[in-house]
C-alpha cells in the first residue's frame, strides 16, 4: 500500500511548476535581486501579469490606486503578496492537466477559495501577524485530494463518502493510511515552498493545540467553517467544531457570520480570476 510519501513522490513528477516559476522562486530568495529583475520574469508570461493584476486592483486587496504595472504591485502589495499570487496562479495551470469532470475540479477550487478567504477574513480581524500569507496556506489546504485523484481515484471516491457522524479526514485516513491535509504538505515539500506555508498545511486535522500556531488554529477553524456550508453541512456542528477548538482563537458566532458574509461577496471575484469556470456554478 503506498504512503504518503510514496503519492507526494509520484505527483511531483507529474505536476511540476514551470521553469517560470522555478525562476521567480530563485530571485525572490537572492538578496541581491531587485524588484525589476523579479518583474522582468513575472512580464515573460502575459497570462500571470493579467491573473496579478486583476488580483491586486480587485476589491479583496482594496487598494485606493490603480495598481497598473508589476513593477507597481511589487512596491505597493509587497514581495511576499505578489509571491503568493505568483503560486496560486502556477498551482491552478499545473492542476489544469488533471484528468476528471469539469464539475469536480470547479467544486474544488469553490471550497479552496472558499477557505482562503475565511481563513484570510479571521486572520486579518485577529491582526495575526504576516497575514499575507493566510489566503494561500487556505487556497493549498486541500491539494492532496487531487494527488490522490489523479493517482487512485477510487480511494477518492471511498474516501469522499462520509455519513454525517464521520469527519471527513478520520475517513481519509481510514482508506488512505494519511489525510488530504498531509498529502498536500508533502507535495508542497517537493515544490520547495516555504515552511511557514507547509506546516500549517500539514497540521490543519491536529486537535491537539499544544504547540499549535496561531496559523496551524486558523487553518483548522477556516476549514471547518468552510465544510459546514459544503461537503458537512448535514453534521452536527459541535463534531465539527468543539467548544475546545473554539477557545483557541478570540473568534465568536459574530466573526463565524461575518467570515461567511465576506466569502459571499468576495468568492465571485476571486473565482473570476483565479479559476474562471468555477464562477459559473454561481
Amino acid at each position: 500500500m503506498k504512503n504518503v510519501n510514496d503519492y507526494a513522490q509520484e505527483a511531483g513528477e507529474i505536476f511540476v511548476l514551470s521553469d517560470s516559476f522555478v525562476r521567480i522562486k530563485e530571485l525572490i530568495d537572492d538578496e541581491q535581486s531587485t524588484i525589476d529583475d523579479i518583474a522582468d520574469v513575472i512580464l515573460l508570461d502575459p497570462a500571470l501579469v493579467a491573473t496579478i493584476l486583476k488580483l491586486a486592483n480587485s476589491s479583496f486587496f482594496n487598494y485606493p490606486g490603480k495598481i497598473d504595472t508589476i513593477s507597481k504591485a511589487l512596491l505597493v502589495l509587497g514581495i511576499t503578496e505578489v509571491y503568493n499570487l505568483v503560486i496560486a496562479f502556477f498551482t491552478n495551470r499545473t492542476f489544469k492537466k488533471l484528468n476528471v469532470e469539469h464539475d469536480y475540479l470547479d467544486d474544488f477550487w469553490c471550497k479552496s477559495v472558499d477557505c482562503a478567504l475565511i481563513v484570510k477574513y479571521i486572520g486579518s480581524k485577529l491582526n495575526i501577524p504576516n497575514a499575507e500569507r493566510l489566503f494561500i496556506i487556505g487556497l493549498l489546504h486541500n491539494l492532496g485530494e487531487l494527488v490522490v485523484q489523479q493517482i487512485s481515484p477510487e480511494k477518492v471516491s471511498s474516501a469522499n463518502r462520509f455519513s454525517s457522524s464521520e469527519l471527513p479526514w478520520d475517513k481519509q485516513y481510514h482508506e488512505l493510511g494519511f489525510t488530504y491535509g498531509e498529502c498536500s504538505a508533502e507535495l508542497l515539500k517537493q515544490w520547495q515552498l516555504p515552511y511557514s506555508i507547509i506546516e500549517p498545511i500539514r497540521n490543519q486535522d491536529n486537535s491537539d493545540f499544544s504547540y499549535s500556531t496561531d496559523e496551524i488554529k486558523l487553518l483548522y477553524l477556516a476549514k471547518r467553517i468552510m465544510l459546514s456550508q459544503f461537503d458537512c453541512s448535514s453534521h452536527p456542528i459541535e463534531l465539527l467544531l468543539s467548544e475546545d477548538a473554539l477557545q483557541q482563537l478570540p473568534i465568536d458566532e459574530n466573526t463565524i457570520q461575518e467570515a461567511l458574509n465576506f466569502c459571499d461577496f468576495e468568492r465571485l471575484s476571486m473565482l473570476a480570476i483565479i479559476n474562471p469556470g468555477a464562477a459559473m456554478i454561481f
